[in-house]
C-alpha cells in the first residue's frame, strides 16, 4: 500500500489527506461536507467521477488530528515553506 499524504496550512489550520497521487490531477467531481455536532467541526470528502473517495479536508486540523501527523505534514502556509 503506498504512503498516504497529508498537508497541512497552519494559517487556515486546514489539512489535506489524499488517496491519490497529488502530482496527478485529479479533480474533485463531488464533495460531501460533514459538520457532525460531536465531531465539533468540519470535514470534506472528496469524490472522483467514479464515486471514489480521493481526498479528506480536515478544517480545525490541530483539534481533529494528531500532532504528530501535522507536524510530518507536507507545509503549505507560508512559514511552512
Amino acid at each position: 500500500m503506498p504512503d498516504v499524504k497529508v498537508t497541512y496550512d497552519k494559517t487556515a489550520n486546514a489539512a489535506y489527506i489524499y488517496f491519490t497521487d497529488p502530482q496527478v490531477s485529479v479533480r474533485s467531481a463531488h464533495t460531501c461536507p460533514c459538520d457532525p455536532i460531536d465531531v465539533d467541526g468540519m470535514i470534506n470528502l472528496d469524490f472522483d467521477k467514479q464515486g471514489r473517495l480521493i481526498g479528506i479536508e480536515v478544517l480545525a486540523a490541530t483539534s481533529k488530528l494528531p500532532e504528530y501527523v501535522l507536524q510530518a505534514a507536507e507545509r503549505r502556509d507560508p512559514q511552512g515553506s
